[in-house]
């Protein structure tokens, strides 16, 4: 494995691999490395010949008032996960390399982000279209993966890679969970012990939802207020949002029909976590 912190460099060895008839497997993340990441490197192992992982903590997706200096870093623990999974490479670029001088052109996300995360995290989504474009121009990847546990991420990569024409297989993975459910996360060191266990319920509302619409509930609107009040009932944290959307379009349905996402956002004293799931309910005729 090797580690890459210049531009020139990253692009030089993916030329490489694509003189050499090799295909590249590409999964961005922010570090601190978790089973989730592991799953999505997993992933592009078996499906390409070289694999490479990012490693950068994009400042242009956290507002004012988010986590970016709490945002847990562990390069050197990163570093030996990446080496034990397989990786050929890893690309870990400083700000200085990504953002050398101000931007002269700056992406706006227009459509899937004035919902959900995207609704009260104005230009976070900018942000990761322009992390995510430069890296995708550097690196040439065949296929990148990305975990579904930010499904409304999904969503806006896939619009990118089609808006934009990138010649690259958006490969979603699925969210991998704790033995208890809760989505895998970095920003889960920072729960308490007592919110450790509340946020179990997370899933476990959702779980519950899914059922009601197995037996029939097509209203949004109950099966969001029915989350809602299972998550206040059961957890201390405050919720940002619980929405029931078509998806990948993420808009506003009336009827719970084809594929939809139930999603939600819970914040607790020092992080907020998200969750979500995804279900396909036959059409009516």
């Amino acid at each position: 494995m090797i580690l890459i912190t210049d531009t020139e460099q990253m692009t030089s060895k993916a030329q490489e691999q694509k003189q050499a008839g090799k295909s590249i497997g590409f999964v961005p993340t922010m570090g601190f490395l978790h089973e989730g990441h592991l799953k999505l490197i997993e992933e592009a192992r078996k499906e390409n010949d070289y694999v490479v992982v990012s490693i950068y903590v994009n400042p242009l997706q956290f507002g004012p008032n988010e986590d970016y200096d709490q945002y847990p870093r562990n390069l050197e623990r990163d570093l030996q996960l990446a080496k034990q999974s397989g990786v050929d490479a890893v690309f870990v670029p400083n700000d200085d390399t990504m953002y050398r001088d101000s931007l002269t052109i700056k992406m706006t996300v227009t459509d899937r982000v004035d919902v959900l995360c995207g609704a009260t995290r104005e230009g976070h989504f900018d942000g990761v279209v322009t992390v995510v474009s430069k890296l995708f121009n550097l690196i040439q990847p065949n296929r990148a993966y990305f975990g579904m546990k930010d499904a409304q991420q999904v969503a806006v990569i896939d619009a990118l890679i089609g808006d934009y024409f990138f010649p690259i297989e958006l490969c979603k993975v699925d969210t991998v969970r704790e033995s208890d459910g809760l989505a895998k996360s970095s920003r889960n060191v920072n729960l308490t012990n007592e919110e450790r266990q509340q946020a179990v319920h997370l899933y476990q509302s959702l779980k519950k939802a899914k059922m009601m619409i197995n037996q029939g509930e097509r209203s949004p609107d109950r099966i969001e207020q029915f989350i809602k009040d299972y998550i206040m009932k059961n957890t201390s944290g405050t919720i940002d949002y619980v929405s029931v959307l078509s998806y990948p379009e993420l808009a506003e349905i009336n009827c719970i029909n084809g594929q939809v996402i139930m999603a939600m956002a819970v914040k607790f004293s020092r992080v907020r976590l998200i969750d979500n799931l995804i279900i396909t309910v036959n059409k009516r005729r």
